[in-house]
């Protein structure tokens, strides 16, 4: 089932998340429906705040950047995650998101990162990752974070996007995909 993505100015996307557990009602729905939202947005991430759920969940798959990068891609489901490292160089690199619609800006962050997390059967993992798969996973657990890649930008550039981003607020844009707006 296609979830509505939430948009930019959502209550949702600040909400404070929560970890859950291999009981939590519901789960491998909501994760297949996850993906297939995903895909149908074409996205390469989603967390559970865009589809207006406080947990510490995020689905990813890398492959639509493999031919870009030249990293195979990855298809994960991620429960409960902490980053505990960031390291390596700065990575540059022009993000968007479902719940920021036609925006897209250049954003920096580590080219690595450590992070512990269960998958969807619930077994643990301990991992350190680089390249696409590490900025996709940044990308989404800032969501579990109460934050948007809109958050990482100047103050500047904020203000230069000002108009836009209120576009998204009162829902004044059209996806191709179902969105829930703050204002609507």
């Amino acid at each position: 089932m296609i979830l509505p993505i939430t948009g930019y100015g959502h209550n949702s996307l600040r909400a404070t998340t929560v970890e859950i557990t291999k009981d939590y009602e519901g789960l491998s729905t909501l994760i297949e429906n996850m993906f297939e939202t995903m895909y149908k947005s074409n996205g390469v991430g989603l967390a559970a705040p865009q589809v207006d759920l406080a947990i510490r969940l995020f689905v990813i798959d890398t492959a639509p950047f493999e031919e870009s990068t030249g990293e195979k891609g990855v298809k994960k489901v991620v429960i409960n995650p902490r980053i505990v490292e960031e390291f390596g160089d700065d990575f540059v690199f022009e993000e968007g998101c479902l719940s920021v619609p036609d925006i897209h800006e250049n954003v920096v962050r580590k080219s690595k990162i450590r992070i512990q997390y269960y998958d969807e059967n619930f077994e643990y993992h301990d991992e350190e990752i680089d390249g696409m798969q590490a900025r996709v996973m940044q990308h989404e657990y800032d969501h579990l974070e109460g934050h948007t890649f809109i958050d990482r930008l100047s103050s500047l550039k904020k203000m230069v996007l000002k108009r836009r981003l209120n576009d998204i607020v009162e829902g004044r844009v059209h996806p191709a995909y179902k969105m829930k707006f703050a204002h609507k």
